[in-house]
């Protein structure tokens, strides 16, 4: 089944839809949106994303990220793909957005404008194996740790939103 994104402007203005794959064979800005979910002890939901991804498979991430579909608000594409996903489901805040551009493998470029959502819950998900390959709840210190010593485990937009992610949700972590 063919999938499709919507396309857009450095201001978030719809310009057009145009097929996912197409839209990262050659690079072109699109509407897409990551979720973070927290739990009660402050730790991040990541998962890792099935080998059999266009891209990014078996690497760590966010909770989840996708696009909105045509005709769906950015909101409603991050409530969606939470529960198809991860299997769960809890009120997501907007915390900011920015645009990307970055080479993935297989010749595809990620060129988003990304909506960033911060949802909190102590549920464990149920995810689709068609698209989580595994998860786990971790603490922000060993992430962070982890992150700085093996950045080729993560995918390309985690690692830049990760820095920008933490004074949102008011995690602080010391320097050594």
């Amino acid at each position: 089944m063919m999938q499709y994104v919507i396309t857009v402007d450095t201001s978030d203005r719809e310009t057009g839809i145009m097929e996912k794959i197409k839209a990262h064979e050659l690079g072109v800005l699109h509407r897409a949106f990551s979720v973070f979910i927290f739990n009660s002890r402050n730790q991040m939901l990541l998962q890792q994303r099935a080998h059999e991804k266009y891209h990014g498979g078996g690497l760590w991430t966010n909770t989840c990220c996708s696009h909105p579909l045509p005709g769906e608000n950015v909101q409603q594409g991050a409530d969606r793909r939470l529960a198809e996903e991860m299997g769960m489901a809890c009120r997501l805040r907007p915390e900011f957005s920015f645009i990307y551009k970055a080479r993935v493998e297989n010749g595809l470029t990620e060129h988003e404008l990304d909506h960033v959502f911060i949802g909190y819950s102590d549920q464990d998900p149920v995810p689709d194996a068609a698209e989580v390959r595994d998860w786990k709840w971790v603490d922000m210190e060993w992430l962070l740790e982890d992150v700085s010593q093996r950045p080729e485990l993560y995918t390309v937009w985690f690692k830049i939103m990760l820095p920008r992610l933490l004074p949102v949700a008011g995690i602080q972590v010391l320097d050594a």
